[in-house]
């Protein structure tokens, strides 16, 4: 683990480049719960980065019981102020975090993709944190969604899946395809049961942000793009993996 990082600095936003958008805060987060919730056990939701609690928020109304775990304090001090004593949290790196339990639900979200040793990262999620019969719900970015390939075609980026500089000012270390994501996830021992996309996404996140302020963007629209995704998941903004422990 690379001790000089600095979290508080990663999460904000550069020049050029935000940590999180509009489009993820209004379109990705209700279609990542909507595509996880046929999945949902009931019991504990353990979330690993939770940021400023934004999408926290989104899991109260299906758990009582929700842990979450980040590196960053000054995201854990903010989430708290929004979330109260509805959540506990764990200001703590994954790699070094000790918590109580086993979790029915646990939820790693546009986080792996940060993350210096994400195979160690899944397997404590494997081992250490997941329940017998847990369901675990991993989301990142997608190399080949269509606003990346066509970033490449504008010579913006070298390649699919280039980690720009403004993205690793933000503390990426990798952009993921669903190849690279599964050969992770069965390398710590986790079983993918369920793999999808999120979203049909042609545009990058600062054009959706404008679009979204005007009214070329319906809520069908939104929807249809929801839709399309599942039948073509490697043309997604995110790609989404569903996984249980290995044997059962």
């Amino acid at each position: 683990m690379n001790s000089e990082r600095d979290y508080n600095v990663e999460i904000k936003d550069t020049k050029d480049h935000k940590y999180a958008y509009g489009f993820d805060f209004d379109v990705m987060h209700p279609y990542m719960i909507k595509s996880f919730e046929p999945f949902f056990n009931k019991g504990s939701l353990l979330e690993l980065g939770s940021f400023k609690g934004d999408f926290t928020r989104r899991f109260l109304p299906y758990f009582e019981d929700v842990t979450c775990v980040e590196a960053s304090n000054v995201a854990v001090e903010e989430a708290r102020k929004k979330l109260g004593d509805k959540v506990k949290f764990v200001n703590s790196l994954f790699e070094k975090a000790t918590l109580p339990k086993r979790y029915d639900n646990i939820v790693l979200t546009h986080v792996l993709e940060h993350l210096d040793e994400p195979v160690l990262v899944l397997k404590r999620i494997n081992d250490e944190w997941l329940a017998e019969g847990g369901r675990f719900f991993l989301v990142c970015p997608n190399a080949n969604a269509p606003s990346r390939q066509i970033a490449v075609k504008m010579g913006l980026i070298t390649h699919n899946a280039a980690v720009t500089p403004a993205e690793a000012e933000h503390g990426h270390r990798c952009t993921y395809t669903l190849d690279t994501l599964e050969r992770d996830a069965v390398a710590a021992g986790l079983k993918v049961v369920h793999r999808s996309g999120i979203f049909f996404k042609a545009m990058a996140n600062f054009q959706w942000d404008r679009l979204l302020q005007t009214d070329i963007i319906s809520k069908e629209y939104l929807e249809g793009c929801y839709k399309l995704g599942q039948h073509y998941p490697d043309l997604c903004s995110s790609i989404f993996l569903m996984c249980e422990k290995e044997g059962e």
